[in-house]
């Protein structure tokens, strides 16, 4: 409940402080007076935004604060402790507006930024406005009653939860049968050159090591020729080096207890001596080892080609490069057999939400279907109250696809004349008309949603005499359980306030202010008698008001 409102350079209000009733506070004034500004800087702790052209003096901030009694109620409890805010039974909520433009939002003090503040009021305020009742054509309310009267509040947070799981599994779903189309269509290629790479069956660095082969190979001839001679010289000459080598160590030993240089001559001819056997055994042995194959070279020689051909083909430069390549084309193989599992998995998954999404979607459909008829006839029980006995509004409910809110399509249609031509309300009904169907079923809807505060801007627009009577009745009745703040031209409903605050502009320091007062009971006779007959109010406007004030 807003207990008080506070508003300081804003608009054309200086500074103004309004206390509220519990019950019904009616809002009048001149038009012009101001009644909209009010509802303007309400609208700011409400969450709406901001701009600087609100500042009566750019010098200072623009300062909104409303004090709200929660009463321990439980919704707004846990918001606060999920916000980390200080939730105590008296809320205070401000806004103030920089001289530079910059917005900040408070809720007990501590800084919180739109979302959070338009999160919170939404569980205190319904702020109907003039033109709100345009969004009675819209399905998105006309849902949402229905879900107010069904109370599908809690099917509708799990239906939520299970829908955006459905459309993320089906994402995923689409992602992976997107891919496997692509893969489908590379996966004869990738085949094809899997294959050639796995018939040529390369080893790690095998080019490399064939191509030093090969040249071996190709030089065999020369290559024995060569270490025939070197053998040749080593061992099978007429005088072959080691021979020679070791005769010289033979001359030198008889010597070796006479010159004391010549014994580490003999250890170095020694070691050469050693050294050139194993070499002589080692030449044997290579030439032995090589040996001319023309087979063998053919194979390498077509092993090459086709490695060569592989290397230009890919665009690599080596033998290991074409390796990994074998590899990735057998994942990406591999990954065309797993992907048909996964998609069958994925498959699964998505047909499990959907028939858990259907179920909710049902429930919630029956709870709806269920209410229909009944919120209908309520309303024209209450249109007739309002002044429109030939109204009919009808609710109609249709079946389409799954989405984010069930799986219905929800109109309400409406006939003013009773001519069995039902056509949707925002092809039909006019402004007064809207008004008053707004009104009816707002009172329907707030006995369940249980605001706080509700608050309405001028809702009687385009009515008057019974109707705007039989509307003040229907105020009153909402006001024994809630807080009703109402901004009316009517008379009628201006003598139901049980509190009547009047707004007002006034002459200050040479500039015109916007001001706003409680009235007394005498004073709230004559406003209300100047609502009947003008300005100078007759005897008979002022005896009409007191009457009206006594019908309460």
């Amino acid at each position: 409940m807003l207990q008080s409102l506070y508003i300081q350079n804003y608009a054309i209000i200086d500074e103004v402080k309004i206390d509220f009733s519990n019950n019904l506070n009616i809002i009048t004034g001149e038009t012009g007076a101001g009644k909209s500004i009010l509802m303007g800087a309400l609208s700011l702790i409400l969450g709406e935004r901001a701009d600087t052209t609100v500042l009566v003096d750019t010098t200072k901030k623009c300062c909104i604060e409303g004090s709200f009694f929660v009463d321990d109620k439980p919704t707004i409890k846990k918001y606060l402790d999920a916000n980390d805010l200080d939730a105590n039974d008296q809320l205070l909520i401000r806004r103030e507006i920089a001289t530079t433009g910059k917005s900040r939002a408070f809720i007990n003090d501590t800084p919180v930024n739109l979302q959070q503040l338009k999160s919170l009021t939404s569980l205190l305020v319904d702020l109907h406005q003039q033109f709100d009742t345009l969004e009675l054509g819209e399905s998105d309310f006309q849902r949402e009653v229905l879900d107010a009267l069904a109370e599908n509040e809690k099917h509708l947070t799990n239906y939520s939860i299970n829908y955006k799981n459905w459309i993320e599994a089906k994402k995923q779903l689409e992602a992976l049968q997107h891919q496997q189309l692509n893969f489908q269509k590379e996966f004869d290629y990738h085949q094809f050159l899997y294959k050639e790479l796995e018939e040529l069956s390369l080893k790690e660095n095998e080019l490399e090591d064939l191509e030093a082969e090969l040249k071996i190979l190709n030089n065999s001839e020369g290559i024995k020729s060569s270490l025939n001679k070197v053998y040749f010289e080593l061992k099978d000459a007429e005088q072959p080096v080691i021979t020679t080598l070791k005769h010289a160590i033979q001359q030198l030993q008889q010597f070796s207890d006479v010159h004391q240089s010549i014994n580490p001559l003999i250890e170095r001819l020694t070691s050469t001596h050693i050294e050139l056997l194993d070499i002589a055994s080692e030449v044997e042995a290579v030439n032995d080892s090589v040996v001319f194959d023309e087979e063998r070279i053919q194979i390498i020689n077509d092993k090459l080609s086709l490695g060569y051909k592989l290397l230009k083909k890919h665009n690599v430069n080596t033998t290991n490069d074409l390796i990994a390549i074998q590899y990735e084309l057998e994942q990406k193989l591999q990954a065309v057999l797993n992907i048909e599992e996964h998609i069958k998995t994925k498959k699964n998954e998505t047909e499990i939400l959907f028939k858990v999404l259907d179920e909710l979607a049902e429930t919630i459909s029956n709870n709806r279907k269920k209410q229909a008829n009944p919120f209908a006839q309520k309303v024209n029980l209450l249109l007739q109250q309002v002044g429109m006995p030939n109204a009919i509004l009808k609710v109609e409910i249709s079946t389409v696809a799954l989405n984010e809110y069930g799986k219905d399509a929800i109109e309400f249609l409406f006939d003013a004349n009773k001519s069995n031509k039902f056509e949707p309300i925002r092809k039909v009904a006019s402004g007064g008309e809207l008004s008053r169907l707004m009104l009816c079923i707002k009172s329907l809807v707030a006995q369940k949603i249980n605001l706080p505060t509700l608050i309405f801007d001028e809702i009687d627009s385009g009515i008057s005499g019974e109707a705007a009577k039989q509307v003040s009745i229907i105020m009153q009745g909402l006001a024994e359980q809630r807080q009703i703040i109402c901004i009316t031209h009517q008379p009628q409903i201006a003598a139901k306030a049980n509190t009547h605050l009047y707004v007002y502009k006034e002459m200050s320091n040479e500039k015109i202010k916007t001001n706003i007062k409680k009235l007394t009971n005498n004073e709230r006779t004559e406003a209300i008698a100047k609502m009947l007959s003008g300005e100078n109010p007759s005897t008979a406007a002022i005896a009409s008001a007191k009457e009206m004030m006594q019908q309460n």
